[in-house]
Order: structure tokens, then sequence, then C-alpha cells
């Protein structure tokens, strides 16, 4: 119990300072990219209705969907061809997942409708 517990402090620690990586990234590198093909760095004064600043969300959005992708790219992505390769060195063969019993039986319920018609 102890070792997980552990364990999820240092990934939450981890994270955090992976976080502020990925922040640094996109407000330094990939933001300005974009200010460069729009000529702003954000969106804040783009569709303001007196209280109501929709570029404000829309400059939130853009930057989770950098965040996102910088995380996807840079971690996720390299991380399964990894283990893929791993996999493939190791020999170890993907699984394939069992079919659950309702949806063959339901697949063949379809197959048998679809013959009579």
């Amino acid at each position: 119990m102890k070792g997980n517990v552990v364990d999820l402090a240092v990934a939450v620690v981890i994270g955090t300072a992976f976080g502020a990586v990925i922040k640094a990234l996109v407000d330094s590198v990939l933001m300005p990219l974009i200010s460069m093909l729009v000529a702003t760095p954000n969106f804040d004064s783009f569709l303001v209705f007196g209280q109501v600043r929709f570029g404000e969300f829309l400059t939130a959005v853009v930057s989770f969907l950098l965040i996102a992708a910088s995380v996807y790219f840079v971690v996720v992505l390299p991380m399964n061809k990894m283990i893929e390769r791993r996999n493939r060195r190791l020999g170890i063969a993907e699984q394939e997942e069992a079919v659950d019993p309702q949806i063959a039986l339901l697949t063949e319920i379809r197959d048998s409708l679809q013959t009579r018609l």
C-alpha cells in the first residue's frame, strides 16, 4: 500500500513539473506561431459584447487544444511507439479481445435477418 501512495505522489509532482514544461512550450513556441498567422497572440479582444467576452474563451480553447496536442505528440505517441517496438522485440503478440457473447448473438441475428430480406 505504501509503495502505491509514494508512486502516486511522485506522479503528481512529476506531472506538475511537466505541466510547466508543456505550458512553456505552448506559450513560448506554439502561441507565437499562431500569432504570426493571425497577427495577435491571443483572442481576448475578439468578439466582446459588453461584459461577454467570447475571445477569452476562444483563447482558453486554443490553449487547451495546443496543450492536448503537445502532450499527445510529445508523450503519448512516442510512448506507444516505444511499447510497440519493445513488444515486437520480445515477441509479445497483441491479444485479441474476447467478443462479448451478447454482441456475437446480436451479430448472428443481424446476419440472419439480412439473408432473409
